[in-house]
């Protein structure tokens, strides 16, 4: 039996059945893969039901305020998806007149789709032949045939990508590309492998090499570097100071506490003699709430403390970018997971 039919042999009798599976709506498929690009299937379940229940139709997703989808994404981290995807919703509308496209090429268009999500709308809602390449493939690829070379380099993608393209069923691309992704998902796991149930354990280069846990090879990133934020939380009768982000740095249009970002990181006693927080608020004494919280993004190392400033007066130079909204409006706004941990843990 041929690699692509073991697979699919497999899937029919332990895939997992999940709701986006049961459809060839290109645009329900299409939210499903980039949540799920996000996280694992039971935490991104919730999403995507929630999206779904929300934007029924892509013409809904486009036609919504992107704070919402912001809002609704919060959680999931890499909110620039989001935004593309709103930005795509809008292109679909414009130029597709609705309709979701399901060809290869024209999805490649749209923002934020790369490869791998045009390969799987396309092969799961009209059956193009285009085999997936995410990390549950890489895996299954690298430990099945013994495959050394680094997937994280240019040389790594062209042989997975072959290799992906030369295996993939032609009969049945959609069926072959869900049953490699749920395989390296539940049975070729990074951490304990289940190699003692696995439908290749006979002709598995890696198992046989004692390499299974080498492969696949990932050249270590570029160092991350850190950044200190410091929060300050400031109420007013019933009301409580929120910060809108600028466009051009992480968590873009979200929003959050008052903040002063340091180079290094500050003693409450050092912090509040800086120049920045001394125009902001003068010779008021802060109250820390809880310690350091780090955060870790891609490149980056978000070191966080939050402080309370027990009297809005206090506030000597409100910035443009600082509103009052009322408390139990915060739900409304769209705030990424440093700030919405804090207030359910807080306030």
């Amino acid at each position: 039996m041929s690699f692509a039919n073991k697979l699919i042999a497999w899937y029919r009798s332990e895939g997992r059945d999940l709701p986006w599976r049961k459809t060839q709506d290109p645009y329900i498929i299409w939210l499903s893969e980039v949540i799920l690009q996000q996280t694992r299937v039971e935490q991104g379940l919730p999403y995507f039901y929630t999206f779904v229940e929300h934007f029924p139709s892509v013409a809904e997703f486009a036609a919504a305020n992107e704070d919402e989808v912001l809002r609704l994404w919060q959680g999931l981290g890499y909110y620039s998806r989001a935004r593309n995807m709103h930005k795509a919703a809008k292109i679909v509308v414009q130029d597709y007149q609705g309709q979701f496209p399901c060809d290869y090429e024209d999805l490649l268009s749209l923002p934020g789709v790369g490869e791998y999500t045009a390969a799987a709308i396309s092969s799961f809602s009209v059956g193009e032949c285009k085999a997936v390449l995410d990390g549950n493939v890489f895996r299954v690829l690298a430990r099945v045939f013994g495959i050394p070379t680094a997937i994280n380099t240019g040389e790594g993608k062209k042989l997975f990508q072959a290799l992906a393209q030369d295996l993939i069923s032609t009969s049945d691309p959609g069926t072959y590309n869900h049953a490699i992704m749920d395989f390296g998902a539940t049975v070729c796991k990074p951490k304990a492998p289940l190699c003692g149930d696995c439908i290749f354990r006979g002709e598995c280069a890696a198992l046989e090499e004692d390499t299974v846990a080498l492969l696949p090879v990932k050249l270590k990133a570029k160092k991350s570097r850190d950044r200190y934020f410091n929060y300050f939380v400031i109420e007013d009768d019933g009301m409580i100071l929120m910060s809108k982000r600028g466009s051009e740095d992480v968590w873009a249009n979200m929003y959050e506490f008052p903040l002063i970002e340091t180079k290094d990181k500050l003693e409450l006693e050092e912090l509040i003699h800086t120049e920045e927080y001394r125009t902001a608020f003068g010779d008021a004494v802060v109250k820390p709430l809880g310690g350091v919280t780090k955060h870790v993004l891609s490149h980056q190392n978000i070191y966080a403390r939050f402080f309370r400033l027990p009297n809005a007066k206090d506030v000597l130079e409100k910035k443009d970018t600082w509103h009052y909204f009322l408390l139990e409006n915060l739900d409304k706004l769209a705030k990424h997971k440093l700030v919405f941990s804090f207030i359910d843990k807080y306030l």
